[in-house]
């Protein structure tokens, strides 16, 4: 199995709201989603009727942040998450954050060997909506 395509681009930004505002003033953005969990916020942001997503990456611990060092992980789809975490790990990837559910998806975080991020995403069925597949 391969992963699937490549689903979006994260930015790392020390300004979340400033750097939202910049992008929909700038060129048209628009908010799709926003996450926040221990130590992190983000906001999917894109354009219309484009499916590419464009993320702003927010460290919340006050750590601070380094030119060179303003990137994010490299997002991946996958249609069996735990199948491609154990592939990776097996492969040489360093475990960050294993495979944990959100609403609509489950998520991990690994390191190339080289220290790269990157996020697998595994988008699950909503069971409410007839017929609805992911």
């Amino acid at each position: 199995m391969s992963v699937g395509r490549i689903l979006f681009v994260k930015l790392v930004v020390a300004d979340l709201p400033s750097a939202l505002a910049f992008y929909e003033r700038a060129f048209g953005f628009v908010e799709r989603n926003r996450i926040v969990l221990p130590g992190m916020e983000e906001v999917m942001i894109g354009l219309p009727d484009d499916p590419f997503t464009l993320v702003l990456y927010h460290h919340t611990d006050g750590r601070a942040l380094a030119p060179g060092d303003q990137h994010g992980p490299l997002g991946l789809s996958t249609r069996d998450i735990k199948a491609a975490w154990d592939r990776a790990i097996a492969a040489g990837a360093i475990a960050v954050r294993p495979p944990q559910e959100l609403p609509g998806m489950r998520i991990a975080f690994l390191d190339d060997p080289e220290g790269h991020t990157l996020e697998l995403i595994q988008y699950v069925r909503d069971p409410s909506r007839k017929g609805a597949t992911q």
